[in-house]
C-alpha cells in the first residue's frame, strides 16, 4: 500500500490553517469537478482525490492521527527505508489505543468511495462499510455559495452527476455550514452534501434567526419624531420613531429576521440600531433657526 500525502496533493504546507486548506480546496474541487469535465476520467479520480485529502485536513481529529502516521512514515523514509518496506501493521498496533470509534470519527457513516490507504489508516470496520451506512455519513461533500438574499428565501441549484440533471432545493434559513443532502447524486452513487457558504454581505449581522442592522436617521426625526424607511431582508419597512429618541436606540420589528431552517413560516427578529444622520449642509434659515434653538436653555 502506497503512502498518500495528502499535503501535496492539495499543494498545501503542513501548517497550514484550516482556512487556507479550506480556500485551497475550493479552488481545486471546482477546476475538478465532474461537472465541468464530463467524461474525464482523469479529472474525476483527480476530484475523488482532493475530496479525500480535504475529508482528512479538514477534520482535526483525523489530521491529528494523519499528521502521526506521516511523521512515522518521513522518519522511516529519511533512514534509508524503501516506500514498500514500511511496516504498516506495526504501527497500528503501536497506535491501537488512539483509532478511537470509526464510527464517531464518521457520524456513523462509512468510507466507502475512498482510497484504501484512507480506509487502513482510520479503521478496518470501514472496508465493511455498506452503501447503506454511506448514506447516512458524510459521503462526498461539496461547496454551494449562495448569497444572502438567497438564504433569506430559499433558492435552486442545478446540478450534473452521474449523467443526469437535478435541480436541488436549498431551503430557507439556512447557513454557512449547513448542509443539504441529495441522495445518490455523488460519484459511484454515493449521496452527496451541497455544503453551503453564504456570502458575505454589509447589512445585515446574523446571530441564529435573528438579525442586527444599523439605519441612519435625521436628526430633526429623532427630536421631533416621525417615520423612518428601514431594510429588512424583505424589502423597506416604516419604523415608527417617537420624539426625543437617542442615537444608538435599538428597536425590535418582530418576525423581520432570517426563517427558522425546519419551520419556514416562522421567522426571528429584526433588531434595528438608530445612527443620527448629521446635515451637511444648511440654508441660512435653518441655520438661524438652529442657533436660536440651541440658545434656548433645557
Amino acid at each position: 500500500m502506497d503512502y498518500k500525502d495528502y499535503y501535496k496533493i492539495l499543494g498545501v504546507n503542513r501548517k497550514a490553517s484550516a482556512d487556507d486548506i479550506r480556500r485551497v480546496y475550493r479552488k481545486l474541487a471546482m477546476q475538478y469537478h465532474p461537472d465541468k469535465n464530463p467524461g474525464d476520467k482523469k479529472a474525476e479520480d483527480k476530484f475523488k482525490e482532493i475530496n479525500e485529502a480535504y475529508q482528512v485536513l479538514s477534520d482535526d481529529q483525523k489530521r491529528a492521527r494523519y499528521d502521526q502516521l506521516g511523521s512515522a512514515y518521513s522518519n522511516f523514509r529519511t533512514s534509508g527505508g524503501r516506500p514498500g518496506d514500511f511496516q504498516w501493521d506495526d504501527w497500528f498496533q503501536q497506535n491501537a489505543g488512539q483509532r478511537g470509534n470509526v464510527n464517531d470519527m464518521f457520524n456513523g457513516g462509512g468510507s466507502a468511495g475512498f482510497s484504501d490507504f484512507f480506509r487502513t489508516i482510520f479503521g478496518e470496520a470501514m472496508r465493511s462499510s455498506t452503501r447503506s451506512q454511506a448514506a447516512q455519513g458524510t459521503g462526498y461533500q461539496q461547496e454551494a455559495q449562495i448569497s444572502f438574499q438567497e438564504a433569506y428565501e430559499g433558492t435552486l441549484r442545478q446540478l450534473q452527476t452521474n449523467g443526469r440533471k437535478l435541480q436541488v432545493r436549498i431551503p430557507a434559513g439556512v447557513k454557512t455550514g449547513s448542509k443539504v443532502r441529495v441522495a445518490g447524486a455523488g460519484p459511484e452513487g454515493l449521496d452527496l452534501y451541497l455544503v453551503i457558504r453564504v456570502e458575505d454581505q454589509d447589512r445585515f449581522e446574523r446571530d441564529g434567526c435573528d438579525l442586527t442592522t444599523t439605519s441612519a436617521v435625521s436628526i430633526f426625526t429623532l427630536i421631533l419624531g416621525g417615520e423612518a424607511d428601514v431594510d429588512t431582508p424583505a424589502g423597506k419597512v416604516k419604523l415608527s420613531i417617537p420624539a426625543g429618541t437617542q442615537t444608538d436606540q435599538v428597536f425590535r420589528l418582530a418576525g423581520r429576521g432570517m426563517p427558522h431552517l425546519k419551520k419556514a413560516n416562522t421567522k426571528g427578529d429584526l433588531f434595528v440600531k438608530l445612527k443620527v444622520q448629521v446635515p451637511k449642509y444648511l440654508s441660512s434659515k435653518q441655520r438661524e433657526l438652529i442657533e436660536e434653538a440651541s440658545r434656548i436653555k433645557f
